[in-house]
């Protein structure tokens, strides 16, 4: 077999692509992994690492619990940043309460294991908390974080000591795939040209340079996220995914499990944070500092461009008030700011099949870190 020929070729490093070429080399395929930029800085790197099946419905949750199962396997061979110390949503009013009770009903309906919390537990674990806010909450604490901007990285480095059939290379741009005769064909900018049974184009939110008239009328969207991280601070501990009351009126578990979701009222403060898609939650890292985020702002998946570069300070400022509310915090501990962007499309995911060797999986949204090793398993043994 040629040096340049592969049973999968995947085109996209990010969480997403990894884990098609991590389920394609376990079942013993040869694959190529092909990362336009020097390393992965996309959307698998700007965001807050939270390992969630809690806020998923149908499918995606079952894939998130695969997820877990799949990131901890891994992590016993190798630290690739995966810690296990839970998810906490936060109810702040009565409606909020309500809502966690009704979610609890229908986790206990699919047995996954879960708590409801007093204020009095919550506030045991976190005294940083501000007991005005805390009413009631609802743990998962078989839920994982990671280090956002190392985990993938870790993982390249693992997939290429584990597995002998696996290339990996940053640095390529795939300007050209099409298909022939016997095998799909790529072109790279430095003109280099590889051939592979299968190519998998998992290509985040960049649609400007392969198959652009398929994402002009696809469906899809780009969200533009904002996010913050504080200096270390010592003096607060904040362990596992913190989600509140903003996170329990947005995630999709609790719009679809819970009947009373469509008519509790919206509080007035809550109406300017709705606006820009703000919903609060921390993170902390394992140096002390926290992530603060985010809101989602919107645009056609052609017109990324009309979402600019720039991180509106106003919206930092909303985000910092109502995380205020929850914990005290000032802006002095801000140390850093800045916006994501990830693809997602009404499905949940876009899956095209250009032709029988050539595939389209993207638009995984804010699923992709939750969802994606799950995803990925199923999707390999569809087309293998």
């Amino acid at each position: 077999m040629k040096t340049n020929t592969y049973d999968l070729i995947v085109v996209g490093g990010g969480i997403l692509g990894t884990f098609h070429a991590y389920h394609a080399l376990k079942k013993g395929l040869r694959v190529l992994q092909l990362e336009k930029d020097n390393f992965p800085v996309g959307s698998t790197v700007r965001n807050f690492g939270q390992v969630v099946p809690s806020g998923m419905a149908g499918e995606w949750f079952d894939y998130g619990v695969r997820g877990l199962e799949i990131y901890q396997s891994i992590q016993q061979e190798m630290d690739i940043s995966i810690r296990n110390n839970g998810s906490i949503y936060i109810a702040s009013d009565a409606d909020e309460v309500q809502v966690i009770h009704e979610l609890s009903a229908h986790y206990q309906t699919k047995g996954y294991a879960h708590a409801l919390w007093s204020q009095e537990q919550i506030l045991a674990k976190y005294p940083a908390l501000n007991a005005d806010y805390v009413k009631e909450a609802i743990v998962f604490e078989q839920e994982l974080s990671a280090e956002p901007e190392t985990m993938i990285r870790q993982l390249h480095i693992f997939m290429q000591a584990k597995f002998e059939k696996y290339t990996l290379k940053y640095d390529t741009t795939v300007i050209a795939c099409e298909d022939g005769n016997a095998l799909a064909r790529l072109t790279t900018s430095s003109l280099d040209v590889f051939e592979g049974a299968k190519i998998i184009i998992c290509n985040g939110y960049e649609f400007k340079i392969l198959y652009r008239s398929l994402f002009d009328d696809s469906g899809l969207e780009i969200s533009k996220l904002q996010m913050m991280r504080t200096k270390p601070l010592q003096h607060i501990q904040l362990p596992g995914n913190i989600l509140t009351g903003l996170t329990i009126r947005r995630y999709e578990s609790f719009e679809e499990y819970c009947p009373s979701f469509g008519a509790i009222p919206v509080p007035e403060h809550y109406n300017e944070l709705r606006k820009y898609g703000i919903h609060i939650l921390f993170k902390q890292a394992t140096d002390g500092s926290i992530i603060v985020g985010d809101s989602h702002e919107y645009a056609a998946g052609n017109r990324l461009d009309e979402l600019g570069f720039a991180v509106d300070t106003y919206i930092n400022e909303l985000m910092i008030a109502e995380a205020n509310r929850i914990i005290p915090m000032q802006k002095d501990w801000i140390a850093s700011s800045w916006s994501g962007f990830y693809s997602q499309h009404k499905d949940h995911i876009l899956e095209v099949d250009i032709s029988p060797r050539i595939h389209v999986r993207t638009g995984i949204g804010g699923k992709g870190m939750t969802a994606s090793a799950g995803y990925a398993e199923q999707s390999i043994e569809k087309l293998f």
